[in-house]
């Protein structure tokens, strides 16, 4: 599992897709994979801190980190044949990270949730109408950016105005979000990582 980690690492595109189908013939449980693929993002970020890698290094990075996800989706989706329930999920307005609600949307997937995905850079009112539409009891917002606070405080307002808020449970999550940003926000919880947010969104049910 460490050459899936580190063909990610090094952009290394055809190697890393070969390894994965590798993996998966081989019965490996598609999770293990998934945290491999995890585990060279971080590098990918520790390198780009270092001034090693560029933006655009984290962009190729970030697709190929999707690929895998898309490839493994199939397999994680089949460990369940229980919809345990709907989740909007989406990154707030002014953020443009997709990295994080990927693997958030695969790990809900994997874990029997129907996921409405709306996309970066969300406004509030996509949020609103995509829970009007599916009438998802879960809202998952996703932020990388302290500048992107006001976005996620602006949607559970939306929410409130909507007169949703007594229906849908708001879980946040993303880099720099804490306990002090629930308060902040508004939200009803925060995830440490994808594990915690399937966790919580199932508790919340």
């Amino acid at each position: 599992m460490a050459k899936i980690s580190e063909l990610l690492a090094n952009l290394e595109m055809d190697e890393l897709m070969e390894a994965v189908q590798q993996e998966l013939d081989n019965g490996t449980d598609p999770l293990e994979i998934l945290k491999a693929g995890e585990a060279g993002m971080v590098k990918v970020g520790e390198m780009f801190s270092a001034g090693d890698y560029f933006v655009s290094d984290l962009m190729m990075s970030g697709e190929m980190f999707k690929e895998v996800g898309e490839m493994l989706e199939p397999h994680l989706a089949g460990k369940t044949g229980e919809v345990l329930g709907k989740v909007v999920l989406g990154t707030v307005e002014g953020d443009i990270h997709d990295i994080g609600k990927d693997l958030v949307y695969i790990m809900l997937k994997s874990g029997g949730f129907d996921v409405i995905d709306v996309g970066v850079d969300a406004k509030p009112e996509v949020f609103v109408n995509a829970l009007k539409e599916s009438g998802a009891p879960l809202l998952a917002l996703s932020c990388l950016l302290t500048t992107a606070y006001d976005s996620i405080s602006n949607t559970v307002k939306a929410v409130e105005a909507a007169g949703l808020r007594d229906q849908v449970k708001i879980i946040i999550g993303g880099g720099p979000t804490d306990e002090s940003v629930v308060s902040y926000t508004g939200a009803d919880a925060v995830g440490d990582d994808a594990q915690s947010a399937v966790r919580i969104c199932k508790e919340m049910l």
